[in-house]
């Protein structure tokens, strides 16, 4: 029997990272659990689709597991057949952009690799966790596995269906309420007429399926701003590092009024500005936690999608279809709010209001919700999570992101004291961390998680009232 038991509930690219770290760099009498109902690990919503349109959106050469891997995967993709059999994923300036089950395939692979090499006993539990009963965690097949320290690796909810079109469309054929469902938009004629609401990066992978089925109808996606996902850098460039120890005012503007005067200074240069952008995603997470709750707030209330845009950015070869789409007026995006909802016999009809002040009717074949993930309803989206929650072990963050943590990742229950023995990997801590949805962050984070975890001691579990 292990000396020490690590549960990691959640397998996507989170939780695997986080064990793939403890496997390397733990000794004997080590276990670790990954509680995972996919067949698979390192499948979770953003690489488990299986979509040869959907790519990762930034460069191979920049995606692995720690700093000390960089261009692995890069090095892996090329090497391998999926390589030779995706031209397409190789783009003008040479960089690769492979498809996303490709990276999931990767993170697959170093586990496996840390299965079978590592002196820590590494396994993936297919099963959902359901409940915590004292140390141990149960699962919906029944198992009860004792937990020495136990990791939450959930980060993306379901898409919540906005309330008007629940109650106005409900079972109706023309709503598409979860477009990352496998096979959710193949039975969409190519002719058929398509309005998507949201404009981010799940309405972009919306559109490069569509392009791949040949879709030839008119399409009008909508948000409230309109803002479209920017396009990845192109070519290669030394990094630009921004001096942070120059007077600075720790507030939402104040770094607004920064970041411009250095995207001028790099155009002064005849440098992009995606360049000041990936050096300030680098040092988010010290700035993120430098800025007040309230300058916090301010930030994710009238900045927020701003920086989302031209920092979750698209490959190129899907930055092209917006493009042309757009070009020939196949593709139309509108900053826009909905008003209201109707079934009109098997098609939709749709009243937005444009920012501007007038307003639209649409009548379409079908609707598609791609308004991303429902993170303020993360902790009622999981069984665990709710039962934590009620039981007052853990709690949404402030600014309702996620779970709140201490700096350690630990979480923190209703009184605001640390569960020692609880932890959490990955998005749902970036409450606390803020810049902790891309990739190399949430390596990061597992790195830092499962170096905290090694350190600590055996034994234990988890804080309860």
């Amino acid at each position: 029997m292990a000396d020490r038991h690590i549960v990691i509930v959640g397998g996507g690219f989170s939780g695997t990272a986080l064990a793939i770290h403890l496997a390397r760099g733990g000794h004997r009498g080590l276990k670790v659990t990954v509680i995972e109902p996919r067949d698979g690990v390192a499948q979770g919503v953003a690489y488990g689709t299986r979509d040869p349109a959907h790519r990762i959106n930034v460069p191979a050469d920049r995606m692995q597991l720690s700093a000390a891997e960089q261009g692995d995967f890069d090095r892996w993709f090329r090497a391998s057949a999926a390589g030779d059999n995706d031209p397409a994923a190789r783009w003008q300036d040479g960089k690769v952009y492979p498809q996303r089950g490709q990276f999931a395939a990767y993170v697959a692979g170093l586990f496996a690799d840390a299965q079978s090499r590592s002196p820590v006993v590494l396994c993936h539990l297919r099963d959902r966790a359901v409940a915590l009963e004292k140390d141990e965690v149960v699962t919906a097949g029944g198992e009860r596995l004792r937990a020495d320290e136990l990791v939450l690796a959930i980060s993306h909810p379901p898409p919540a269906l906005p309330r008007s079109i629940a109650l106005a469309l409900e079972g109706h054929p023309g709503l598409i309420a979860d477009p990352w469902r496998s096979d959710a938009l193949a039975d969409i004629a190519v002719d058929e007429s398509v309005a998507i609401i949201g404009s981010g990066l799940t309405m972009a992978d919306t559109i490069a399926t569509l392009h791949r089925h040949g879709h030839r109808g008119p399409i009008v996606a909508f948000s409230r701003r309109g803002l479209l996902p920017r396009a990845n850098l192109s070519g290669s460039f030394e990094p630009r590092a921004l001096d942070y120890r120059s007077e600075q005012q720790n507030t939402a503007l104040g770094w607004l009024r920064r970041i411009r005067r250095e995207i001028g200074q790099a155009a002064a240069e005849r440098l992009p500005w995606q360049l000041v952008l990936d050096d300030i995603r680098v040092n988010g997470q010290a700035i993120w936690q430098q800025l007040s709750l309230a300058e916090q707030r301010r930030f994710l209330r009238h900045l927020r999608p701003w920086w989302d845009v031209h920092r979750y950015r698209i490959a190129p070869q899907v930055n092209a279809v917006l493009a042309q789409w757009q070009a020939s007026g196949q593709l139309e995006v509108l900053a826009a709010r909905l008003q209201s909802v109707a079934a009109e016999g098997d098609a939709v009809r749709l009243l937005l209001k444009l920012r501007h002040g007038s307003c639209r009717t649409l009548t379409v074949d079908r609707l598609i919700v791609t308004t991303g993930p429902a993170h303020g309803g993360l902790l009622q989206s999981d069984a665990l999570l709710h039962q934590l929650a009620l039981s007052g072990v853990i709690q949404p963050d402030e600014h309702g992101l996620g779970i709140q943590v201490n700096s350690l990742s630990q979480t923190l229950n209703r009184r605001g004291l640390p569960n020692r023995h609880l932890y959490v990997a990955g998005p749902a801590a970036r409450g606390r961390f803020g810049e902790l949805m891309g990739l190399p962050q949430v390596a990061e984070h597992a790195e830092s998680v499962a170096r905290q975890l090694l350190a600590g001691s055996a034994g234990g579990h988890q804080a309860r009232e």
